[in-house]
């Protein structure tokens, strides 16, 4: 459990900043294992056609990004809004003394230890980060400079208006609300004790942070994070959250259908009633004319009938003696393709007589 308390008026302490090195860095994590990313699936599928050289170089460094993206490259919460090519410069000045042990992490270690295991991390392919931090690093920044240039630069200026959406949305709660409304929108493995002014983040990682004018909250909107939250809590890099935005977050959402359709699809799911559909779709037909041709007795027709009727398939109207039953067709738009030729037959449906 990750505990990061915050004092009074904690919305002094919080930013909320992008970063397009931190986005890059994450959708190389989604091509690295996108059968866990299914939003992304689409984006995936263009980057096929990534060039190969740029393809092998993410294959020389993709311990760093597969399974934990290292805590260097989260942003600041400094004032500005950071360029990719400034927030590259800024990686580039974190000292080797710093580099080896964030860019070795992922090889060693899953829950907070900052002790590095030399053996383990050249087992696992980090002997050039081993030998040469500082070198490592600045082949890793060209190749990062090489991948934002050729593929991910056109899908940032896609996505950019919609974290800065996501920015001024929770700065707008934030203002309004206060901070612990902009939290309440974070995941389900988070969630907020307002009493004791504490933001609890179900991780396997135990860490107690407090939020001050020293130690600040930097809140990240994301679109590759997805379905992820990530969470730095470790110095010397800024206490951070990086939380799918919320456009995304709709997006991924199952989308359940309205009662109305279920109503629909539930009366269609029996083989009597479709039969009894498709008749009444060639013309309009009375009970006592519909049961010799399914092999119903009225009673069970009526029942039948009664189904496609709540479900808004059929409409009655009484002639005499006779109760009429047709096709309401409208019902029958919000239905597959193959549903309305079985029920139309070759007929159009603006032929429904």
């Amino acid at each position: 459990m990750i505990r990061i308390a915050l004092g009074e008026h904690p919305e002094e302490h919080v930013a909320l900043t992008v970063s397009p090195l931190q986005e890059t860095v994450l959708s190389l994590h989604v091509l690295l294992g996108p059968k866990h990313h299914a939003v992304h699936h689409e984006w995936v599928r263009t980057m096929r056609s990534l060039d190969r050289s740029v393809r092998r170089e993410l294959d020389r460094f993709a311990f760093l990004f597969r399974h934990h993206v290292p805590d260097l490259f989260v942003p600041t919460a400094d004032d500005d809004f950071e360029t990719f090519e400034e927030e590259l410069e800024r990686f580039l000045r974190v000292p080797p003394e710093r580099v080896l042990p964030a860019l070795a992490r992922p090889l060693y270690d899953h829950g907070g230890s900052q002790i590095i295991d030399a053996d383990v991390v050249r087992a696992r392919g980090g002997g050039e980060l081993l030998d040469d931090p500082a070198a490592y690093a600045v082949r890793l920044a060209r190749f990062l400079e090489r991948y934002w240039c050729t593929a991910f630069e056109s899908e940032w200026q896609r996505i950019e208006p919609l974290l800065a959406h996501a920015i001024t949305e929770s700065g707008r709660t934030l203002a309004a609300e206060g901070v612990w409304a902009v939290l309440g929108r974070l995941p389900p493995t988070c969630r907020v004790d307002v009493q004791r002014r504490e933001l609890l983040i179900d991780l396997p990682h135990e860490h107690a942070l407090r939020i001050d004018a020293a130690n600040p909250l930097v809140l990240v909107p994301s679109v590759f994070v997805w379905p992820h939250l990530r969470v730095n809590c470790d110095p010397p890099w800024p206490i951070a959250i990086t939380y799918t935005a919320s456009a995304v977050a709709r997006n991924a959402e199952p989308k359940i259908p309205p009662a109305e359709l279920l109503r629909v699809l539930r009366a269609l799911a029996d083989d009597t009633r479709l039969r009894v559909l498709k008749l009444i779709a060639e013309k309009p037909r009375t009970t006592q004319e519909l049961a010799p041709l399914v092999g119903l007795s009225n009673a069970g027709l009526s029942k039948s009938l009664q189904r496609l009727a709540e479900a808004g398939l059929v409409t009655a109207r009484r002639d005499g003696y006779y109760v009429v039953y047709a096709l309401a067709p409208e019902q029958l738009d919000a239905l597959p393709a193959a549903m309305q030729r079985f029920v139309y037959g070759d007929r159009s449906p603006a032929e429904n007589p």
